[in-house]
Formats: C-alpha cells, structure tokens, sequence
C-alpha cells in the first residue's frame, strides 16, 4: 500500500471518528444544560458503545462481502442523519437516536477500513507498520472532535442557555463525514471473492474453534480492561489523593499522548520486534506499573506512571490486529474484526460497572492490584501465542 492511500485512509477515519467523538462531547453538555441528571448523561453515553457491540458481526460480515466502499457509504450517511438530527430537534431523545447512529457508524467504519488495509499488504512487518500508523486516527481523532465542539459551543452561543451554539456545532460535526468519503472514494479495492456455489454459511463463532484466535481475543481483552481500569479509576485515585480535576485531567491526557507517540515509533521497529515480544513486554509493564500506582501520592508520579502505562498499552493493538490478519481466514477477516469489536465494546459497557463494585468493596487500591495480578497472571496465554508458519 502506498503511503499516500495510507494516509487517505487515515484522514477518513479521523474525519469520521471525530463526528462521535464531537458528539460524545456535545450532547451530554447539551443534556445537561437542559436539566437531565446525571443517570440519564450516563445512559446517553452508553449508547455510543452499545451499537458497536450488536452491529459489530453483521458490520463484519458486510466489509466481507462488499469491501472497502459500500459500508463505508451507509456509515457516512448514517453519521451524517445522526449528527443532522440533532441540529434540527435538539432534544435528548434526538440525542440518543443520534449516539446510537455515530457510535455504530465509527464501529462500522473502523472494521471496512482495518480490513481494507489489512488485506492490501502481504509481510507481518508491513502488516505490524500499517497498523500503527492506522492505530494512530482515534487518537487524533479524540482530541478534533471534542475541541471543535467545545471552541464552537463557546464561540457561537450568545449565552450559556442559547442553543445556537450547540446548533453550529452539531451542523460541522454533521460535515465531518463527507470530508471522508472524498478521502477515500478513490481507494484501489481488489476483487471481492465470491462464495462457492452451495458452500455452507459460515459463522463468525467458528472462528472460536481456533484455539490460537480464542486466546488472541482473551489477551486483546485482558489489555483493553486495563485501559478501562485506568480511565475509570484513576479520576477516583486523584481525589482521594486530593489533586484538582486539571491536574487528574493533564494525568489522563499524559496518558493518551503517549499511546498515540508510540504508535508512531512503533512502524520503526516492526522488523526489529515480533508482535508476541511487543505484548509481553506491555504484559510485564503494565502489572507492574498497577502495583505501584496506588503507593503513589503526587502528582508528578502519578503523571509518570500514567505515561508509561501509555506506552506499553498503546503498542498493543497494532500488534494484536496484525496477528488477528495472519490467523485467520484471508475472507474472513471482517467477521474476525468484527468479533474482536464487539468483545471489547461489551466489555468497556461492563467493566465500569465491575469496577465500581469492586472498588466499594476492597477499595480503589484493592482494583489496582487485582487488575494487576490479573494481567501478571495473563502473561502466560501471551507467551502461548503463536502464528501459523509462513
């Protein structure tokens, strides 16, 4: 794949993604401003991961079918009426029609386009490369969509109960989405592969007969509920400690820059590294980092651990979606995204919930360690992975 399609690619998720995660922003102040509690924010934010979790497997097996530009099509459309929606009815069930439209039309898009670009390169080192630098869009992403909102809610509203603002700011994340189509409507697709006349459905479950897929997903999942224990617990840790929510909030965004940084090194070290190697290592960081934490009282060394910890569980997904391509099926490659999409959007609506169980009955310190001795233990499925031979 050539670098300048990569990077088409790129800027199409980023424009797409950014619509959700304006939304994401918007819509909850939006809530709020009009008198919904707090439950209610809550539901409405749900709601951006809870379509994920149900259109993931059909999304799948869609791209599987039709490629790159078709789902990418009706996700963009489905975006746009989402973000449409609320500019012309800024009500909060408009909101959540509109959360449960971006939230699937990001999970749609992120699954044609890992599977696109997983399929137009041929070696694991170009495979571990053109994951890190696609790894790198949520990222970007995250920080566009919630900026733009905020600067155009602040800027237009004549006052803090006008909607005007919130109006404006809605119409530019409804255009966002057109912004990708143009970036990727020129993208070379190779041939969809029709099945064999009378062949027999498959199922996306089959794929969890393979013992090695089954344990690439548990250790996907083992890193992506510490990122979740991360975000959730650390806001409670800081105050326990008694740091304000600027300094918490620098903490959490120390954390989100050094993921993004290391997605960026890590295309210069794909031939150096295996992808086995580079989860280890992410295994062995991050429990140790869960076990120090809690011991930490400043700032400044919570800050510290919050950008190792960046770095050891940013370097895992491209990793993970590399092994994921070379496992299983060349035509199948949607409904394994698809599986692996799910698994972690079901987890990140659960975990929350567990955490916060857990952490009311042995304490916020309690859930550090036990995430942490979890992930140590985990270590051993991580040394078991094993790619098929070349």
């Amino acid at each position: 794949m050539k670098g300048a399609e990569l990077l088409r690619l790129i800027g199409a998720q980023v424009c797409l993604h950014a619509t959700m995660a304006g939304m994401r922003l918007a819509a909850p102040l939006l809530a709020l401003q009009q008198g919904y509690s707090a439950a209610a924010v809550g539901v409405l934010i749900a709601l951006f991961a809870l379509t994920q979790v149900f259109l993931a497997l059909p999304a799948g097996r869609f791209a599987d079918r039709h490629g790159l530009k078709r789902p990418l099509a009706l996700s963009v459309i489905a975006a746009i009426a989402g973000a449409g929606l609320v500019v012309i009815s800024p009500t909060f069930p408009a909101m959540c029609v509109a959360a449960l439209l971006t939230g699937g039309a990001t999970g749609a898009t992120v699954i044609a386009l890992q599977r696109h670009v997983g399929r137009a390169v041929r070696t694991p080192t170009q495979l571990k490369r053109v994951f890190s630098w696609l790894a790198i869009a949520p990222a970007v992403a995250n920080f566009v969509g919630p900026f733009c909102a905020g600067l155009l809610i602040d800027l237009a509203g004549r006052s803090p109960g006008d909607l005007l603002g919130f109006r404006i700011a809605f119409a530019v994340l409804a255009v966002l989405p057109v912004a990708c189509w143009l970036l990727v409507r020129s993208a070379h697709e190779d041939a969809i592969t029709a099945p064999a006349p009378g062949a027999a459905p498959t199922r996306a479950w089959d794929l969890l007969r393979d013992a090695m897929f089954r344990r690439l997903l548990f250790v996907n999942w083992l890193q992506s509920s510490s990122w979740d224990v991360h975000a959730f617990v650390l806001p409670i840790l800081g105050h326990d400690r008694g740091l304000s929510a600027s300094v918490i909030g620098s903490i959490l965004g120390a954390f989100a820059i050094a993921a993004a940084l290391i997605r960026v090194v890590l295309p210069l070290v794909a031939a150096r590294a295996s992808e086995r190697n580079v989860i280890l290592t992410s295994t062995a960081v991050t429990a140790v980092v869960f076990a120090i934490y809690p011991l930490l009282s400043s700032a400044l060394a919570m800050g510290a651990c919050s950008v190792v910890l960046g770095f050891a569980l940013g370097a895992v997904q491209p990793m993970v979606m590399s092994m994921l391509h070379q496992l299983t099926p060349h035509a199948r490659h949607g409904e394994a995204l698809g599986l692996r999409l799910m698994t972690i959007n079901a987890s990140s609506v659960a975990m929350p919930m567990l955490f916060g169980s857990l952490g009311a009955l042995i304490g916020i310190a309690g859930v550090f360690w036990v995430v942490g001795g979890t992930v140590a233990l985990g270590s051993r499925a991580v040394w078991g992975l094993r790619l098929p031979p070349s």
